[in-house]
């Protein structure tokens, strides 16, 4: 095999390899060597201008135990049931949560069950590393567009690394409590959190594969 179709082979199995995290081994640690080879790969994505309009805010430690523990309080009030999804796509979070929580073990019935596993977002499902992904506010959609290919340029460069992550946009309803406790600037717009460690092997929704669309359901091609 060629050097550039093993990098083909290589960069297919990651992308199939990433996944979304929802129990971390919250007493392993992320090694900061492995994180900052993958911060300078993220830093490669494309944005407009290259004005490079991501910022990130991670915590660890004990600052990371108190916003976890801040957003728990926030959140155990009452939080969002939609997460801003239209009704007309509802049904697709409907079929997710089957998948996930029957994978858990929550019956559908079991309201009481399904709202602790939803309150376990709010502790970024016990991830030792945990943040907000941000952009400044005067910046328009093509910059969120850019934010989005650091994110996953970031997360595939995680997932080659053997470390596992998960994108939350459940946190980002309570901005004011991560801008406290991360110290992000007003001038900028919370987008989604984000939790990175090493994945629990032992639970049962780490190990789901959840089914995409075929291309021909989100791509028009024109040839005429």
């Amino acid at each position: 095999m060629s050097g550039t179709a093993a990098a083909a082979a290589n960069l297919d199995t990651v992308i199939r390899e990433r996944r979304t995290t929802r129990r971390f081994l919250p007493d392993k640690p992320v090694p900061r060597e492995l994180l900052d080879e993958s911060l300078e790969l993220a830093m490669r994505a494309p944005s407009n201008s290259n004005i490079q309009p991501w910022r990130l805010f991670l915590a660890t430690g004990a600052r990371r135990m108190r916003l976890g523990e801040a957003l728990l309080r926030r959140a155990t009030s009452g939080f969002p049931a939609t997460a801003g999804i239209p009704e007309s796509f509802a049904v697709l979070r409907q079929q997710l949560g089957a998948v996930v929580y029957g994978a858990m073990g929550v019956a559908r019935d079991d309201a009481e069950g399904r709202r602790i596993a939803q309150l376990r977002n709010f502790d970024f499902f016990g991830a030792p590393m945990a943040g907000a992904v941000c952009m400044h506010r005067d910046l328009g959609h093509a910059d969120g567009v850019a934010v989005g290919m650091f994110l996953q340029t970031l997360l595939l460069a995680l997932t080659e690394r053997g470390l596992a992550t998960c994108v939350q946009v459940s946190v980002a309803h309570f901005p004011d409590v991560l801008r406290e406790h991360l110290d992000i600037p007003d001038e900028l717009r919370v987008l989604c959190g984000l939790g990175i460690g090493y994945a629990d092997p032992n639970f049962p929704a780490n190990q789901l594969r959840i089914p995409r669309n075929p291309v021909s359901a989100n791509v028009v091609f024109l040839d005429d």
